[in-house]
């Protein structure tokens, strides 16, 4: 809330940069006033949610859409759920749109009971109720449901539904929901509804393995090498369980890696706030993890890679292209606008959820980095981001396949350039080739040969030079890239199904 206030055929793959560095220009950079800012944030979100919680008549059925969109997909009510609940915390209020917040969300987490959900769902009904307070006594969320509606909530709360405590792994899962597990049972104990300490205690230590045995980047597919922006999604959402559950020990081990971590996403950052410019983070996504990174730094500034003010410069600039994103006659966001781009989970019958998904993270986010800028006294937030050079490469595994990316920020030249395994072999936005470059963008989860050719084998099958890498190596300075690639990924197989074609790239 605002203050009122072998036959070896070689095709070196090489990029050597001529560096033409463009004039810094002196201007003073327009700025917004940080309190004018917090008001436009809140009378957004009041206006929105307001017209969302008016446009649904009934929970009894939910219906099919609100405002024209879908709403029948996976996590669809549970991301609405943890809007309002992350609203009400954030603005103070109690009613909207004529409705007591926390019982209608309370009603909500038993829709999400009744259909059985799980993962996101359930955490984000945890959030939710301990958005209305950690004491249960006094949390009107909880003092609004029935002994019946307490039993579903408790049921819901359970991470057991997709964690299984024997062989400490989720149930045919990728491995970054080891991390919603962890805070989901982090905050299910300290909010009573969970009692098996060492459950936790066991989920805690198995979610953070990777960072805990030396890994500095979390592989979403263990052994296959797939690292993109849920490496950092579960740094941050491990630490959140770990702190939730006073683990000093995890939290002490984690440090390594969300430092690291950060500030390979200060490097990746472009000029308008967007973030991973590859994989599975595109479009209203990748802004969106801005919102959520920058808010997470304005709690923790150990581990900030860039001073607040600039911080607040990529926050502020990734909620103005949400902004213009978001259409105001339909109160949704364009994600199925002509010419954009999804990864297959949004579906049109998530629509919905992508939209209030947004209030959601942008209501969290604010609260937390408000009080940041009132406390270190940012009373103005620049419209142009000040970004550093950069020309590094940052190995994200130095194994026997290894992979990593090449970041390049120098005047008018930047990209991306990931070494790391995809969705499915050869996929086009995880191919090691330049991403985030002006004015092109690879098609979307596309098996399709974007600036790195697939090779057809005269037995009638097709290999690409990706999934990881058998050598690379960065130049000193990095501003060159020698990658070599003896075993192929093959088109139509499996994530991290390598062949020898006896061809070296």
């Amino acid at each position: 809330m605002c203050n009122k206030q072998k036959l070896v055929a070689y095709s070196m793959f090489a990029i050597t940069l001529a560096w033409a560095m463009s004039p810094v220009s002196l201007a003073v950079p327009n700025s917004v006033d940080r309190e004018s800012f917090c008001a436009e944030i809140d009378k957004f979100l009041s206006q929105e949610i307001a017209a969302h919680v008016g446009a649904i008549p009934s929970l009894d059925p939910p219906p099919a859409h609100v405002l024209g969109a879908g709403t029948t997909g996976e996590f669809t009510w549970g991301t609405f759920m943890r809007s309002l609940g992350a609203y009400a915390e954030m603005s103070g209020q109690s009613e909207l749109a004529g409705r007591e917040l926390a019982a209608f969300a309370g009603q909500i987490g038993l829709v999400e009971h009744r259909l059985r959900s799980s993962r996101f769902s359930q955490l984000y009904a945890a959030q939710t109720l301990r958005h209305f307070g950690s004491d249960l006594t006094r949390n009107r969320l909880w003092q609004s449901l029935s002994d019946q509606g307490r039993a579903g909530w408790r049921e819901l709360l359970d991470p057991r539904r997709f964690y299984d405590p024997k062989t400490r792994n989720v149930i045919n899962l990728p491995e970054n929901y080891l991390g919603v597990a962890a805070r989901l049972a982090a905050i299910s104990f300290v909010l009573g509804l969970l009692e098996d300490r060492k459950l936790l205690n066991d989920l805690l230590d198995r979610s953070a393995q990777q960072f805990t045995n030396g890994a500095l980047y979390a592989d979403d597919a263990p052994p296959t090498g797939r690292f993109d922006r849920y490496s950092n999604e579960y740094a941050r959402f491990i630490w959140d369980a770990a702190q939730t559950a006073d683990r000093k020990d995890l939290l002490a081990a984690l440090k390594p890696t969300i430092a690291t971590q950060m500030r390979l996403w200060w490097d990746l950052v472009k000029e308008d706030g967007y973030g991973y410019a590859w994989g599975r983070s595109l479009g209203v996504v990748s802004y969106l993890d801005t919102l959520e990174i920058v808010g997470f730094l304005g709690q923790h500034p150990e581990f900030r890679p860039a001073p607040l003010a600039d911080l607040a410069s990529a926050y502020l600039l990734a909620w103005r292209w949400l902004r213009r994103d978001y259409r105001d006659n339909a109160h949704l966001l364009s994600v199925f606008a002509s010419g954009r781009g999804n990864y297959r989970y949004i579906s049109p019958d998530r629509e919905w959820q992508q939209t209030v998904g947004f209030f959601g993270k942008l209501a969290d986010a604010h609260m937390k980095l408000m009080p940041a800028l009132r406390k270190e006294r940012v009373e103005k937030i620049s419209t142009r981001l000040a970004l550093p050079s950069v020309a590094r490469f940052a190995f994200f595994n130095k194994g026997p396949r290894k992979a990593g990316v090449w970041l390049v920020r120098q005047g008018p030249l930047s990209f991306t350039l990931p070494i790391t395994t995809g969705t499915q072999p050869g996929v086009s936005d995880y191919l090691p080739a330049p991403h985030g470059l002006a004015s092109f963008t690879a098609p979307v989860e596309q098996i399709y040969p974007s600036l790195v050719p697939y090779l057809d084998l005269e037995d009638g099958r097709v290999v690409v030079a990706s999934d990881g890498a058998d050598e690379i190596e960065p130049s000193l300075d990095g501003r060159s890239l020698r990658v070599v690639w003896r075993r192929w990924a093959l088109i139509g197989s499996k994530s991290g199904s390598l062949i020898d074609p006896h061809i070296t790239s």
